[in-house]
């Protein structure tokens, strides 16, 4: 499968998680940890695999670069709100602005991608290199998922790096939280 299809069904789904814990009632904490958590475990693996695969496909094009470090700086900006909303709950502070502003954030970066982004990598990769770059972003993202916070984070920065020194730093007493 390609890249874009996967990337798109992983869109829908964060979405879709969005919106039902948007729709459960203030008081529903257990419904908030549950939704939260689901956001969490969907957003973080596909964000690194994402950056890894393909934004740094994507930035070895002159076309592709100012683009990608753009959706990198979105990226930030959703999981800062994503760990504000884990504390909120956690502090049961009011949380559904945060999910809000989590979900405008998300909608913004997904319409962008979906459009602007994939339209670059359509005209710079042929379909046998989108396929493999989706059996790349598949491989990667259970490996995330079992990370802590320290080692996604840890892989964010060597996603920014440029690739000549990615593997280094990678390879280098990467945190195993």
């Amino acid at each position: 499968m390609e890249i874009y299809e996967l990337l798109k069904a992983d869109h829908e789904k964060v979405k879709d998680l969005l919106n039902q814990l948007l729709s459960l009632e203030d008081d529903d904490v257990g419904g908030r940890n549950h939704f939260v958590n689901e956001i969490r475990n969907a957003l973080i693996p596909h964000s690194r695999a994402e950056e890894s695969v393909f934004y740094n496909s994507l930035r070895t094009l002159d076309s592709g670069r100012g683009m990608v470090m753009h959706s990198y700086k979105e990226h930030l900006e959703a999981e800062n709100l994503l760990r504000m909303l884990q504390v909120e709950d956690k502090t049961h502070l009011s949380w559904r602005s945060t999910a809000e502003k989590l979900k405008e954030a998300l909608d913004h970066h997904i319409t962008e991608e979906e459009t602007r982004l994939f339209e670059t990598a359509r005209n710079a990769f042929t379909t046998q290199e989108a396929q493999m770059m989706g059996a790349a972003f598949e491989k990667l993202k259970p490996e995330i998922k079992e990370q802590g916070l320290a080692g996604t984070t840890w892989d964010l920065i060597a996603n920014l790096m440029p690739p000549r020194f990615s593997d280094t730093f990678r390879k280098s007493s990467s945190p195993h939280l």
